[in-house]
């Protein structure tokens, strides 16, 4: 289970950049603000640039992207086909004097992919939840959990209910690398269970006789 979340470098980021988007919208802050993660603990993560997940890999800088695109959705209301959009104008590739992951761009991102993850689960937004939820704990439901790792857990569910390809495992070891740039360990342990448990799930053909993963 997760437990006192570290708050790292990149999630703070990204949850500054949503209220400054929802203050530069007219819209309060407050009211659409997502729960406070608490101070970092010992030995996590420090805060500061975010890590470049994604950078070289447009696989995954595309999952990245969906989840922080997942995110907003969800936090702001707004319609799936909306904010893929915004991101494809605004916050994936590069530009003439656009910056790069530290000032919240995805520089290089597979956007076909990237718009697919998002808009599988926003339109199959139930039958997701629902697969999520079945592989967590009864005292950690899916409205408990941090919105970011909810984003991550939804995009995975996504992908691994969408098809054959790519294979689980490797859709579980993108997810878990997304989950480093944004969380601490305890976060990413509570991540890889649920990612292996829905995939074993999902593809059970996939992991005939292979034993459980462990850890994060």
């Amino acid at each position: 289970m997760p437990g006192t979340k570290s708050e790292t470098g990149e999630l703070a980021r990204l949850r500054a950049e949503f209220e400054a988007e929802q203050e530069a919208a007219g819209r309060p802050a407050e009211a659409a603000k997502p729960q406070q993660a608490t101070p970092a603990a010992p030995g996590a993560k420090a805060a500061g640039k975010p890590a470049a997940k994604g950078r070289g890999r447009p696989r995954t800088g595309a999952r990245v992207a969906a989840v922080q695109a997942l995110f907003q959705s969800e936090q702001s209301g707004e319609a799936a086909e909306a904010v893929v959009s915004q991101f494809q104008r605004h916050r994936l590739g590069t530009q003439p004097g656009d910056g790069g992951f530290e000032e919240g761009r995805v520089p290089e991102a597979d956007a076909p992919l990237f718009a697919a993850i998002v808009l599988q689960v926003a339109r199959n937004g139930e039958e997701v939840d629902g697969l999520v939820a079945r592989h967590l704990a009864k005292d950690w439901p899916l409205a408990k959990l941090d919105p970011v790792l909810r984003a991550l857990l939804r995009a995975a569910c996504g992908e691994l209910w969408g098809g054959k390809e790519p294979p689980a495992r490797v859709v579980i070891n993108e997810y878990l690398d997304v989950a480093h740039a944004f969380f601490g360990a305890d976060e990413s342990r509570f991540a890889n269970g649920v990612l292996d448990a829905m995939a074993r799930s999902l593809r059970a053909d996939e992991f005939a006789g292979a034993p459980r993963r462990r850890g994060g």
